[in-house]
């Protein structure tokens, strides 16, 4: 039985088993017929890859998934492979550098690609955020950057599966945020990238690299100054205040009174129904129904709170992924921050009468079971 691997298009974390097989004489076969969010939630391929996950690769003793597994599965079906260094201190530098590519450089690459999707509710939130995950990544390059400083490689001097699987990772970032203004702070990595990438057994996988000419916007806004901060404050010379009468100084005291703050939107009567106290509701593992929410019909207050149903659009087009849901908001409105969420739209909002004893059926079925009768891939339900 051939090694075969299942993946989807220009996949770097499919790159390390592909460039790996190159280095170490090993045949891979891609899967035919493979189309990933489809094919990669059948029952077949869940017994594979248990969260649908790709790559996974099919061998004559089973499945294996996990790009770094698997990459370290290629290189073991060479005997004594070069890949691994020639000594066991080279091997366990090159885990070392393995472990260091996962959890520092991909680790902190996903978070920054995630914190730039923009599902973001607040801005403050979202600057704050993106420059602690900026800081963090480039430490982790300053890092390499420095070890880099007085070696070509990683670890000896020849390439070992640790290059390999760190310069899959670091492809992420160039495809997509790791500009050539971004990388000047990391010289040694700059030149350590662009060597590997060219090598011939590199090359026949990952083709030309094109690295990003800009970053994400919201991503520019936390790597530069904004107008304020970098317009020169002018010099405003001092005025000599006069002592006001009394009369006058009454007058100032009077217009300078402090406004009165506007109102919150969520500041509304306080509510009969206490959530506060339900605290069973986020904590009940077993018998949600019966424990936590049998009685939320009854107890609902519909001044203080309203309930909405939401289902996802276009079912019709869409046969694979189906959302469908139960809010409970403070107040008669959807809140401001709900409705400007990036995925609003497509979605069917309607609000609950509590009062229709249809209404209140649907609401007992979804808390009872969400999914039942559905015909589905994979399904969640969050309470």
């Amino acid at each position: 039985m051939a090694l075969v691997l299942y993946t989807g298009p220009a996949n770097p974390n499919a790159f390390k088993a592909l460039i790996t097989a190159e280095y170490s004489g090993v045949k891979l076969e891609l899967a035919k017929d493979f189309r990933l969010g489809v094919s990669n939630y059948t029952p077949e391929f869940l017994k594979m890859s248990p969260i649908g996950r790709v790559p996974v690769l099919e061998t004559p003793d089973g499945a294996i998934f996990d790009s770094n597994a698997i990459a370290r599965y290629v290189a073991s079906l060479k005997a004594d492979n070069p890949l691994y260094g020639s000594s066991l201190i080279d091997h366990a530098r090159v885990e070392q550098w393995i472990d260091f590519a996962a959890t520092r450089i991909e680790g902190g690459l996903l978070s920054l690609l995630w914190a730039t999707s923009g599902r973001f509710d607040s801005i403050a939130f979202h600057a704050n955020m993106l420059t602690f995950l900026i800081k963090a990544f480039k430490k982790s390059l300053h890092a390499i950057n420095i070890h880099l400083a007085n070696n070509t490689y990683l670890v000896g001097h020849s390439i070992t599966l640790a290059d390999i699987v760190m310069t899959c990772n670091l492809y992420w970032g160039y495809s997509r945020i790791m500009t050539k203004d971004f990388m000047s702070e990391f010289p040694h990595v700059e030149r350590y990238f662009w060597t590997m990438v060219n090598q011939p057994n590199f090359k026949v996988v990952v083709g030309e690299v094109k690295q990003a000419k800009a970053v994400p916007a919201v991503l520019s806004l936390t790597m530069a100054p904004t107008k304020e901060q970098a317009k020169p404050k002018e010099f405003e010379p001092k005025e000599v205040k006069k002592e006001a009468s009394p009369s006058k100084a009454a007058e100032a005291e009077e217009e300078e009174a402090p406004k009165p703050k506007p109102r919150y939107p969520l500041d509304l009567p306080r509510s009969k129904m206490i959530l506060d106290e339900q605290g069973l509701y986020s904590y009940t593992k077993t018998n949600f129904f019966e424990v936590a929410i049998k009685d939320l019909c009854d107890m609902h207050d519909p001044e203080g709170y309203s309930l909405w149903f939401c289902e996802s659009k276009y079912i019709e087009e869409n046969t694979l992924f189906k959302a469908k849901g139960l809010w409970l908001f403070c107040g008669q409105e959807i809140p401001q921050f709900v409705i400007e969420s990036y995925d609003m739209e497509l979605y069917e909002w309607t609000k609950v009468d509590i009062s229709d004893e249809l209404q209140k059926e649907r609401i007992n079925a979804m808390m009872k079971d969400p999914i039942k009768n559905e015909s589905k891939f994979y399904a969640k339900c969050l309470k």
